[in-house]
């Protein structure tokens, strides 16, 4: 069976078709180019300093993503089942990742080179729709962050990973790397979540 006859595959082509209705002749344009990796807890599949230029959807596992400054890493995003996972600013412009993508459980992707991509947004109406809406996506989230981090206080971002999907943050995600996306101290988060639980 090949990487793109897995259920894998079929579970990438149904994210896809979330956002465009795909033909087989569509899909077939991207088929060859998938594959199916295992990476271990702690590896990487995506690092700083080095360009990136693979578009990742994982299957089973968790990755979280975060920038290094002054020897500090500062946790911004994880990935979970059904997530797209792509230092996607290296991949647009050919330079160096700014952030590093690090497994944090024993996990499974489906990936492509992202210039295959590329070339599909130029050449087919339906795969240009495709990576507008996923830019748009993107660009939602990024904005959303920011203004979690800007607007927020600790208290409340946490509170907003008890709604809805994201709670299996604070279900699976190891608490020191929570606090750490939430810019405090495991201490600080540990404060946070007794005085939630008293109310």
């Amino acid at each position: 069976m090949t990487p793109r006859q897995t259920p894998a595959a079929q579970q990438l082509r149904h994210q896809m078709e979330q956002f465009v209705a795909l033909t087989d002749g569509d899909w077939g344009l991207l088929e060859p180019h998938l594959t199916v990796s295992v990476i271990k807890k702690h590896e990487l599949f995506a690092q700083e300093g080095l360009v990136s230029g693979e578009v990742g959807f994982v299957i089973e596992g968790m990755f979280r993503q975060f920038y290094t400054k002054d020897g500090d890493e500062r946790t911004t995003y994880f990935y979970f089942e059904y997530h797209f996972l792509s230092a996607y600013i290296s991949c647009l412009t050919g330079k160096p990742s700014l952030v590093t993508i690090e497994a944090l459980s024993d996990s499974t992707y489906i990936s492509f080179p992202y210039t295959v991509l590329h070339g599909l947004f130029e050449q087919h109406m339906v795969w240009q729709k495709f990576g507008r809406l996923i830019a748009e996506y993107l660009t939602i989230g990024l904005e959303e962050r920011m203004a979690s981090l800007l607007l927020l206080s600790p208290e409340e971002r946490y509170l907003h990973l008890l709604e809805g999907t994201k709670k299996k943050i604070l279900e699976r995600v190891p608490q020191h790397y929570i606090a750490n996306c939430l810019g405090i101290t495991p201490v600080s988060m540990s404060r946070i979540r007794n005085r939630i639980l008293r109310k």
